[in-house]
């Protein structure tokens, strides 16, 4: 199942991207791009990196506030996407999020929502904390739970709580970070719309 999920995933982000806005919208109930701007109020100072920035829509809300954002993606399709969807105004550029082609300390905040596995990869840690000056923070939202009668009705059946399943949740998500040397907080944001789990891994 997960290999069938990757392989799914990844035509979703290349050959099919097109969709991609469509099916977040699908699998969100309609909340996704409002889900990714909770990230905004974490952020902190005024350079800026998305890593995986998608069809481009929180790089076209920080543009609006003024800030020196840039975004990286391994997708060329998503980076025309994202190219669209700013105007042209994003700086973008295509690469890995394990080699960053960025100088040591370029950034105050790097920012990542609702990444990939990769996020999590030593490489990767490894390459933000680098490009981050000191004190600067990596903020990721790594997923979101819809409010909705299903979800409750199962966590009912399981028998399971979903403060129990975040706390796990939430463990789990930060514990890569805490090994790749980040002081790491996590928050939960209970919003009508769904819980969402935010990490801020400080340097």
């Amino acid at each position: 199942m997960s290999t069938l999920l990757r392989i799914f995933f990844h035509f979703l982000y290349h050959q099919f991207a097109f969709v991609y806005d469509f099916v977040a919208a699908s699998v969100s109930f309609g909340h996704w791009k409002n889900w990714i701007l909770e990230v905004v109020p974490f952020i902190k100072g005024t350079r800026t990196l998305e890593i995986g920035h998608g069809p481009g829509h929180l790089q076209r809300f920080l543009l609006s506030r003024g800030m020196d954002s840039v975004a990286i993606d391994e997708s060329s399709s998503m980076g025309r996407l994202a190219q669209r969807n700013t105007d042209r105004a994003s700086k973008l550029t295509r690469g890995l999020a394990q080699h960053l082609p960025f100088a040591d300390g370029s950034f105050d905040t790097v920012v990542s929502t609702f990444p990939a596995e990769y996020i999590n990869e030593w490489l990767t840690l490894s390459e933000v904390k680098r490009c981050l000056s000191d004190g600067g923070r990596f903020i990721v939202l790594p997923v979101a739970m819809p409010k909705n009668r299903f979800l409750s009705w199962l966590f009912q059946v399981t028998g399971q709580a979903p403060s129990d399943a975040m706390k796990e949740i939430q463990e789990k998500m930060a514990e890569p970070f805490v090994k790749s040397g980040f002081d790491v907080e996590t928050h939960v944001l209970d919003r009508k719309s769904g819980t969402l789990i935010l990490i801020v891994a400080s340097k």
